[in-house]
Parts: structure tokens; C-alpha cells; sequence
């Protein structure tokens, strides 16, 4: 999604391997259902670029919808979105900070500790890209961008390294078998744990355990 306030320019360009799809809503800040519940065209709105927030976006289509469907006449039903959308946008803008309003390349310093401190906590659990690209408030294309950009790595390859630093700790332990090892850093079969730590280390869990003693 992308969110341009009154006055701000906007324009761009893209070679799409598709055919694009987009929806274009228009809200009038002077409208009188607008002005009367949030005095809406008096709030200053800070523009955000390719950002993804779920609250918004499904009362976004839910509105579209409702256009599209004229044949319902459910105009009561289509202010309320509209208001509600309005507050989406207000709860949006005050929550935003300026640091990530605009998509620069790579992610802030405080928001890669964030993402890597959630990675971190939830290792043995299955973290989507999208998952983390909604943390982020970031399309999944652009949170992809910005996370190499910030750590070198896509998501996923940084997520295989940090599984096999956290096994590599838990084999010097040797409280754990090499099955359960894998299990507690998120990986379903010993087969793919096996593959992936070799894959990264040049070894396999067995025989880098063995290295230690």
C-alpha cells in the first residue's frame, strides 16, 4: 500500500513481468462526513510508501467492495467504512515513525534490533516472510529489499544462520541429541537440519560435535 497526502507529489514508474492490478481510493479531506467526526482536512499526514498495516488494509477492501458493488445501495454502510478508514489512517500517521516513513534502501537501527530479537525468540517456530514484513509495516517485496540491504543476507538466509548458530551451542552442550537439537531450532526432519547445518558449516551436526570433545 501506498498513502499520499493532499499535496505531497507522487510519481514513479515500473517493467512489471505482469500485468499490473491496483485500486485507487480518493478520500476528500474537506468532506463533510470526514470533518464532522475527525476535522480531518486540519490533521497534517505524513506520506508512506509501499508499507503494509492489516487493519487498513482489510477495511480497505471492504470498502472497495462496497464501490464495486453498487447494486447493494448500502450508503450508510459505506460512510462507516469511510469513517472507519479515516481512524485506520489517524491510528497509521500517529504511530509512524519518521525514520521509516519513506523507504530509503534499508531498515532503521531500531528496527533490526526489533526483527532480530523477534527471529531470535521464535527460532523453533515457522516465520514467514510475511510475518516479518508486517512487523516491519513493509510490503513483503520491499521488506525483502530492505532487509538484505540492512544485513547482507535475504530473510530466510538469515533465519537458516541464526537456526545453526543456536544448534551449534546447543551440540557443545550435549544435553540434547542431534534429532532433538533440531527439533528445538525449527526444523521439522533431522534430514533437513542436517542438510542446511552442512550446508553452512561444511560439516555435519554429528561430526561437529565430535570436533569439540
Amino acid at each position: 500500500m501506498t498513502f499520499v497526502p493532499a499535496g505531497t507529489r507522487y510519481y514513479g514508474w515500473k517493467k512489471p513481468r505482469t500485468l499490473p492490478r491496483g485500486t485507487f481510493l480518493y478520500i476528500d479531506p474537506q468532506s463533510s462526513l470526514l470533518q464532522s467526526e475527525l476535522r480531518f482536512a486540519e490533521i497534517e499526514f505524513r506520506p508512506r510508501f509501499c508499507f503494509f498495516d492489516r487493519d487498513l488494509w482489510e477495511t480497505a477492501l471492504k470498502l472497495k467492495a462496497q464501490v464495486e458493488n453498487s447494486a447493494q445501495n448500502q450508503s450508510a454502510y459505506v460512510d462507516a467504512l469511510s469513517i472507519a478508514l479515516a481512524y485506520e489512517l489517524l491510528r497509521m500517521n500517529e504511530s509512524v515513525s519518521p525514520l521509516v516513513s519513506r523507504f530509503h534502501g534499508g531498515l532503521p537501527n531500531w528496527q533490526q534490533k526489533k526483527l532480530t530479537q523477534y527471529i531470535d525468540e521464535h527460532l523453533a517456530e515457522d516465520i514467514s516472510l510475511s510475518s516479518l514484513a508486517e512487523l516491519a509495516q513493509l510490503s513483503p517485496f520491499h521488506f525483502s529489499r530492505a532487509f538484505k540491504h540492512s544485513f547482507g543476507v535475504p530473510p530466510h538466509r538469515y533465519l537458516i544462520s541464526r537456526r545453526i548458530e543456536r544448534a551449534k551451542s546447543l551440540l557443545a552442550q550435549r544435553k540434547l541429541s542431534v534429532t532433538e537439537i533440531g527439533l528445538d531450532v525449527g526444523f521439522g526432519e533431522t534430514s533437513s537440519f542436517t542438510s542446511a547445518f552442512h550446508k553452512v558449516t561444511g560439516e555435519t551436526p554429528t561430526d561437529y560435535r565430535r570436533s569439540l570433545a
